[in-house]
């Protein structure tokens, strides 16, 4: 009988006869792993290029006491025209503020190295008013208050009456869609006649938990990075907290793994209370993964890397495919052990979707050896991406399978486009790009 996803930790503490480890050898460990917030992404291309045209400076409105910033970077199709014809594009899941010069950069070049999304949409007359937050670990309430902003300026700017397309790129589509909804909630006119996300987790994104662990764990012996900056700072921040489907608290947290933080099950709620989706746009979506079940070649339960340093060790395995109790991995430094296990967690590392090396990341913070092909495993699931109507919290769904027409017709979308093949997360692939611009155009 299938039970709750979950989570559970053996703890090993200091034995009576061993020794402490010496400030000698903490000091070699903390100096060996590498400082800083853990599995961040630059999105960033070449910078050589057009400069914003001008800028906005965007502040939303009080969300818990806290009111989020951030700015808009315009591009316009004709700048003697100013802005006519509106494409909002919000900046995704990281830590810290967004890069809009990088950005901008990075979504007008496609991978084989013709002309972008950005590129091409100018081109066409849409002008590109690019959405960055001054912290985008930070609730997606408070930065969807950014995005609104952003909206109604680009009406107030705006020359004639086209309506808006607005989207983002990973959360940027998740914080995209709240506020568009919201806006509909209080019946107040977003003048949105598209929305697009790109490669966005619409029911939640994937890292693997040992993973998740392994940053915890190593933060306390280990300096912070610029800024004070800590391994585990992404991981534990509101974002990330309410953007993926299993979430720990801790290196020690056993339990529930999908419905750990209240700030899910939260945001979860206020989705429903908007009525999940924004209802008056056409609603489009492009996922990194491919659409017939074929995912990544990382064998469930395999380990992954296995680092042995002095007095200190991880291994990771790829995860398991439910079961009870299947072996995650785990680490110990010094005196202190960490075995996990997990129960009913489905195998998300190898299913088909937008892909992450997140494996990799951890792998070269401890200075691990890994092989190249297990670098990266999914982030975005590909039955996320393209919002089929399944429990975001339950995920009551095969994300292994192929993706049918019928589950298609019954997901959020009105349509859905899916890469070639199973490439990194917001990868700027041409067929996505032709789609879009294809779509745009209809």
């Amino acid at each position: 009988m299938a039970q709750e996803p979950r989570i559970d930790v053996a703890l090993t503490a200091l034995k009576e006869g061993q020794a402490e480890p010496t400030k000698a050898e903490l000091a070699e460990i903390a100096n060996s792993i590498s400082p800083g917030a853990w599995f961040t992404s630059a999105l960033s291309g070449e910078r050589a290029g057009r400069d914003a045209d001008v800028t906005w400076e965007l502040t939303g409105s009080p969300y818990k006491g806290q009111t989020a910033t951030g700015q808009a970077a315009v591009y316009y199709a004709n700048p003697k025209i100013g802005l006519r014809k509106p494409f909002l594009f919000a900046d995704g899941f990281n830590y810290g503020p967004s890069d809009l010069p990088g950005l901008f950069a990075y979504f007008s070049t496609a991978a084989d190295g013709g002309p972008g999304l950005f590129d091409q949409l100018l081109s066409r007359g849409y002008d590109i008013v690019l959405i960055g937050f001054t912290e985008r670990h930070t609730h997606i309430q408070a930065n969807a208050g950014v995005v609104i902003d952003a909206v109604f300026r680009s009406i107030a700017e705006r020359i004639g009456d086209e309506r808006l397309t607005v989207g983002g790129v990973s959360m940027g589509g998740i914080i995209t869609r709240y506020a568009l909804a919201k806006l509909e909630t209080e019946r107040m006119d977003h003048q949105t006649g598209t929305y697009l996300s790109f490669d966005s987790p619409h029911n939640g994104a994937w890292i693997p938990l040992v993973l998740q662990q392994m940053a915890y764990f190593f933060e306390d012996y280990t300096p912070a990075g610029p800024d004070g900056v800590k391994q585990a700072d992404l991981i534990r921040s509101p974002a990330a907290q309410q953007l993926l489907w299993a979430w720990v608290e801790n290196a020690k947290y056993s339990g529930p793994v999908a419905t750990s933080s209240d700030l899910r099950k939260e945001f979860l709620a206020d989705l429903a209370r908007v009525g999940n989706f924004p209802q008056i746009p056409r609603k489009l979506g492009v996922s990194n993964g491919r659409r017939d079940g074929a995912g990544l070649p990382l064998p469930a339960g395999e380990v992954a890397f296995d680092w042995q340093a002095l007095i200190a060790s991880a291994t990771a395995r790829f995860q398991p495919n439910k079961g009870d109790k299947q072996r995650i991995g785990g680490m110990h430094l010094g005196l202190a052990v960490r075995r996990s296990t997990t129960s009913d967690v489905p195998a998300l590392d190898a299913v088909p979707g937008g892909t992450l090396d997140s494996f990799g990341k951890v792998a070269d913070a401890l200075k691990a050896k890994i092989s190249e092909d297990y670098r990266s495993g999914t982030f975005v699931p590909a039955v996320s991406a393209v919002a089929l109507d399944f429990d975001p919290a339950k995920w009551d769904v095969d994300p292994a399978a192929a993706i049918t027409d019928a589950a298609l017709e019954n997901g959020h979308l009105d349509a859905v486009k899916f890469d070639d093949a199973n490439t990194e997360h917001s990868h700027v692939s041409r067929v996505l790009v032709d789609w879009i611009v294809e779509q745009l155009a209809s």
